[in-house]
């Protein structure tokens, strides 16, 4: 393998979903733009996302505070108020620019037969204020910023390639001066260089077994900070979406909450209900309630899965709210308009990510990180439906507006060190990868999943140390590829995700642990900082 090219631009953006995206869009009629996308641009997790997104269009019933609270009640206790109410103020302004790109959501006519939003209402959420795409928001968000992307002069995109590493000043090793990529077609490593390195890589669900996410969500946002110098936070709390299909023909297939938004209702196997015994808010309690509750029922009964039944309501209400639900599972010969959908939870969301500021900054100079990758203390413990896209929007603006007010004074970096190849071998023992692949994303998902134990979590500590000291050398000694990337990643990200873990000695939100079932009274944020 030899490096080839060298690349220069103003900002580059590592992720093409609608963190950066929006971050793209936001800054390309100012400054040359360079979008690195690991797989085709439409890829990534924003485009399976189903329900929609949370903003407060209704002032006459609903209110930013209302927002707020039910964000914080939510999160546990470990949300930042601060970060909250700035995100839940600037939701509609954000909402407003995506309808201006295009995004086409819901519409209805009140009473008066006036067009407005349709807007739903998904679990924590206290009034209805989602504003959605029938059941396939993400794709419409996904769908109509690509197109904006591709037909814009200052927006270079490299598709099929992976961020390997990122490339810290000769100068000083605070700031980022570009990164090395993967040209996974030309199987070439090659660098960028640029001002300002932004990344929106998305979470890390694939270090679980089972997962919504898309094979893309590997952590290699996370992991690159971290090595490069970054602190983390929160990577205990990783969200498990209650209902995902349980279908070997339909495997990662999600079931929006928007679901029990409209009155569907979970069911052990003969057919009785089972939220009653757990939270006064039944269907609608927060998703980290509603799947220990799915997970305690399915290991009390030894059942495979529970049930999600919303054949109670009319045929054709169903078919047009959730016509990409209701297709998909015809498809295998499941009709949700007459039974109830086999579902079990699945990893879905990384609450906790890259610290960064209200403006996306990082502690590395001239290096942001915006969406699921980053931690702005909007999610605390658990992250309420449909603020997730929001996240991704908002501080997409909020770091464009950061960096355009310093790109003019900063200087081109200077060269970059070349990628050295020249003293390793292409690997004649890939399986390797792929052994250590399955036992890492098996181990994370039987001793760091929805309930832990401090002995389980020691255990899968030490198996993910081995795990480490081996794909090191592997990395050392052979030729980068797209599995040996992101099996680096993703054990770098366990081994914080477990480590997280043991520094919490409470139960809180997403992390409970058999160890310390109750809450601790003065919660903070689990902040682990690079040696």
């Amino acid at each position: 393998m030899k490096q080839l090219k060298h690349h220069s631009t103003d900002v580059v953006v590592i992720g093409s979903g609608a963190a950066g995206l929006s971050l793209a869009l936001s800054l390309a009629n100012h400054c040359h733009v360079t979008v690195v996308s690991k797989g085709a641009l439409k890829e990534g997790s924003t485009l399976y996302a189903q329900g929609g997104i949370a903003a407060v269009f209704d002032k006459k019933n609903d209110s930013i505070e209302s927002h707020v609270d039910d964000t914080l009640a939510a999160g546990a206790g470990l949300c930042d108020r601060e970060a909250v109410h700035y995100t839940a103020s600037n939701a509609k302004n954000c909402l407003k620019w995506l309808i201006e790109q295009g995004v086409p959501f819901d519409m209805e006519f009140d009473s008066k037969g006036k067009e407005r939003f349709h807007l739903t209402r998904e679990g924590g959420h206290s009034h209805r204020r989602i504003l959605h795409t029938a059941d396939a928001t993400g794709k419409a968000v996904q769908t109509t910023l690509v197109s904006q992307v591709l037909s814009h002069a200052n927006i270079r995109v490299f598709e099929q390639y992976n961020a390997i590493d990122l490339i810290t000043s000769k100068k000083s090793n605070k700031q980022v001066d570009g990164i090395y990529i993967y040209n996974r077609r030309a199987e070439q490593v090659e660098t960028i260089s640029a001002k300002f390195v932004a990344l929106a890589t998305g979470g890390a669900s694939k270090v679980y077994l089972y997962t919504s996410n898309p094979d893309v969500s590997s952590g290699d946002g996370i992991a690159m900070a971290w090595r490069a110098g970054c602190r983390v936070a929160n990577m205990e709390f990783n969200q498990f979406h209650p209902t995902s299909l349980y279908h070997p023909e339909l495997q990662n297939f999600l079931i929006t909450e928007a679901m029990r938004g409209e009155g569907a209702l979970l069911k052990r196997p003969d057919g009785t209900r089972f939220m009653p015994d757990f939270d006064e808010r039944e269907e609608l309690a927060p998703r980290d309630v509603v799947a220990r509750a799915i997970d305690y029922e399915m290991k009390r009964l030894g059942a495979n899965c529970v049930y999600l039944d919303i054949s109670h309501k009319d045929k054709d209400f169903i078919i047009e709210h959730f016509p990409t639900i209701y297709a998909k599972c015809l498809s295998v010969g499941l009709d949700i308009t007459k039974e109830a959908i086999p579902v079990v939870p699945a990893a879905h969301y990384t609450c906790g990510g890259v610290i960064t500021d209200f403006n996306g900054t990082t502690d590395l100079h001239n290096l942001y990180a915006v969406g699921e990758v980053a931690y702005t203390g909007l999610h605390g413990a658990n992250r309420m439906a449909s603020n997730s896209l929001l996240e991704c929007i908002v501080f997409a603006h909020a770091a464009a507006k950061d960096i355009l007010t310093k790109i003019q004074a900063m200087p081109i970096p200077p060269s970059l060190p070349e990628w050295d190849d020249s003293r390793v071998s292409n690997s004649d023992e890939e399986v390797v990868i792929t052994h250590n692949w399955h036992e890492l994303r098996l181990f994370m998902w039987d001793y760091v999943g929805i309930v832990r134990s401090t002995k389980r979590l020691e255990r899968a500590l030490r198996r993910v140390e081995l795990l480490k000291q081996e794909i090191h050398e592997y990395y050392a000694n052979f030729r980068v590829s797209n599995n040996l990337l992101e099996l680096r990643n993703l054990v770098q990200v366990a081994e914080l995700i477990i480590r997280s873990a043991l520094e919490r000695k409470e139960s809180r939100g997403l992390h409970y642990t058999l160890d310390y079932p109750e809450h601790s009274d003065n919660p903070k944020p689990t902040i682990l900082r690079p040696n």
